[in-house]
């Protein structure tokens, strides 16, 4: 009988480092990992990438799988399908985690279908359970008006991991590791895309999903003009704006700021949700906050559930309120 056994980690990477997610995963890994007394591995595919393998084992992980090719450079379904079934059948993992991303949303299914498993997506928990030694995968149904915890028979075991729900530990670079070199062969055959071009959105300021706080605005603020005087909060903490999707449909603010089930999927350490009713679709996109802030002036607005601290009123005397008081408290 073939055993599973270990943690792996696909971690991505960014501009010559280990994206933001990876980090993330690999703090989570090292738990699941301590839980079960096992190893934990990384995966890291691309073109040039080699080098990130100590800032990995920095950030807990044991062995290091490079798959270092041309061809990984870009990420296409094909490719990276067929480098990671390679690599998770030779080492046979217990547990594989991917991020809750653009690259883990479309391979996780496409990989569990071809290794024969299962895959559970926008995990915001996992534990490991103390009688079965199997994953437990907590993730939000019905729109995030519920949480639900899957586990399954078939190995290796698959989660995607939203974005923010882990911290990402501090490096310890004392750390040693083994560093495997993977030969993943020429490009496969059975490759139907290509990279034809790439177009980069320059954006000043903190991204959405790395963001601390985020200050986010719905249909009831009214007006582009309305967005600006949110834009000027979140720059004043330091933050990011975000929207539900009205706002974005009517041209208030830019696609990219949608914040939701049809949107970007966020935890920050402080929302605020403000003149915005609440709908499951967009508390799907930021029910990982740790801190929600409601301004609203309907009192059964549902946003009020699922908030922290909440404020009854019209926003447009909240906020310049809100603003000047920060304004002063930054000042001392």
């Amino acid at each position: 009988m073939v055993e599973y056994k270990g943690i792996m980690v696909l971690a991505e990477s960014a501009d010559g480092r280990l994206a933001n997610i990876a980090r993330e995963l690999l703090g989570c890994g090292r738990k699941l990992a301590d839980d079960l007394d096992e190893e934990l591995s990384a995966v890291i595919l691309g073109d040039g990438v080699a080098g990130l393998a100590q800032e990995a084992i920095a950030c807990g992980a044991d062995k290091i799988y490079i798959a270092d090719n041309p061809f990984l450079k870009d990420y296409r379904t094909e490719s990276y399908t067929n480098a990671m079934e390679e690599i998770v059948k030779q080492v046979m993992p217990r547990i594989l985690l991917l991020g809750q991303t653009s690259i883990g949303r479309d391979l996780a299914p496409g990989l569990a279908f071809r290794l024969g498993t299962s895959a559970t997506t926008d995990c915001i928990e996992l534990t490991i359970d103390a009688d079965s030694g199997q994953l437990l995968q907590t993730k939000p149904v019905y729109g995030g008006n519920a949480m639900a915890t899957f586990t399954s028979d078939c190995y290796p075991q698959i989660a995607a991991v939203r974005p923010k729900v882990y911290s990402a530990p501090e490096p310890d670079n004392s750390r040693q590791g083994e560093v495997i070199a993977i030969d993943t062969g020429p490009e496969s055959t059975a490759n139907r895309t290509r990279v034809v071009d790439k177009v980069s959105r320059v954006k000043e300021g903190i991204r959405l999903e790395d963001a601390a706080v985020v200050v986010t605005g719905g249909r009831g603020i009214g007006s582009a003009e309305g967005f600006k005087q949110l834009e000027e909060l979140a720059d004043l903490l330091g933050g990011a704006i975000g929207a539900t999707r009205p706002p974005c449909d009517n041209g208030w603010i830019q696609n990219s700021a949608q914040i939701g089930l049809t949107g970007k999927i966020i935890a920050p350490d402080f929302y605020m949700a403000i003149a915005l009713s609440g709908s499951s679709q967009h508390i799907s996109g930021c029910s990982g906050a740790r801190n929600i802030i409601a301004i609203n002036k309907d009192v059964e607005a549902n946003i009020f559930n699922v908030a922290r601290f909440g404020i009854v009123g019209d926003w447009k005397k909240v906020i310049p309120a809100f603003t000047e008081k920060a304004r002063e408290l930054l000042a001392e």
